[in-house]
């Protein structure tokens, strides 16, 4: 149904707008259980969708780490090569 939610803390550059809204969207998906509301749902997916974001980035923008920002290159690589290893893909 939906793609794995993305951690969004602690990168540099911080997480943008788009990937805050992405992730609201993929978990109000989740737990609803469609990929798209009826029309009789539209407007109360769409508030979900709103307010997940705002939180999402209310909460990341509250959180403080000693730890130095990822690189998202960096992680994409180590996560090709995770999905490689598990599932004996290469390339």
């Amino acid at each position: 149904m939906c793609r794995n939610i993305r951690q969004l803390h602690n990168f540099e550059p911080p997480a943008t707008t788009e990937e805050v809204a992405a992730a609201a969207l993929q978990y109000v998906r989740k737990v609803s259980g469609a990929t798209r509301p009826s029309q009789a749902n539209e407007a109360a997916f769409a508030r979900a969708v709103e307010e997940v974001a705002e939180v999402t980035q209310r909460l990341l923008d509250a959180l403080v780490t000693a730890a130095p920002p990822k690189d998202r290159e960096v992680e994409a690589t180590k996560a090709r090569a995770r999905a490689a290893e598990r599932y004996g893909r290469t390339g």
